[in-house]
């Protein structure tokens, strides 16, 4: 019974962990567009955080610039291999960390679906800005880079990816 009461609370930190983050990613970009059009740079704290509405035709850094569609395209597979892969994760760690990279996943598919300009080849909707140069991004795009960040820092320390320890 723990068994099976343990795999039922990693696919519910998976299922909510990624609800949550699409919602409130979603939330912010409506907040974002519905505030900061014709804003500029709206000082957050001082010159470290920004907000400044951006949309995106590309990936992260300007790669892949005018290929929405393909984007859109990785954004779908990767999140129905998130999906798909979910029954195993073994942890509650890998089921958070699996839930976070899905629900930024999804967060920028759903611009790039639907989003204007076209039906699935959108703009995400940008508007947190940092100094030093970095490209303005979302909350889908953080909660990505976190997940992948601990999956990679999980790795190192010897988890299999799903949990487990690596032989």
């Amino acid at each position: 019974m723990t068994r099976k009461r343990t795999k039922s609370a990693r696919y519910l930190l998976f299922g909510v962990a990624a609800s949550l983050i699409v919602a409130i990613d979603q939330l912010t970009k409506f907040w974002a567009e519905a505030s900061l059009v014709g804003q500029g740079s709206i000082s957050v704290i001082g010159e470290l955080l920004q907000f400044r509405l951006a949309y995106n035709n590309a990936a992260a850094f300007s790669w892949g610039v005018g290929a929405t569609w393909v984007l859109t395209t990785i954004s779908l597979v990767a999140s129905i291999a998130l999906i798909a892969l979910s029954p195993r994760i073994k942890t509650m760690t890998w089921a958070l960390i699996g839930g976070m990279a899905l629900g930024g996943a999804v967060g920028n598919l759903i611009d790039r679906a639907f989003k204007q300009p076209e039906f699935f080849n959108g703009h995400v909707v940008d508007f947190i800005q940092i100094p030093f140069n970095f490209p303005i991004f979302n909350l889908a795009d953080t909660f990505l880079v976190i997940a992948v960040s601990l999956a990679i820092l999980r790795t190192l320390l010897g988890d299999e990816i799903g949990g487990g320890r690596a032989k």
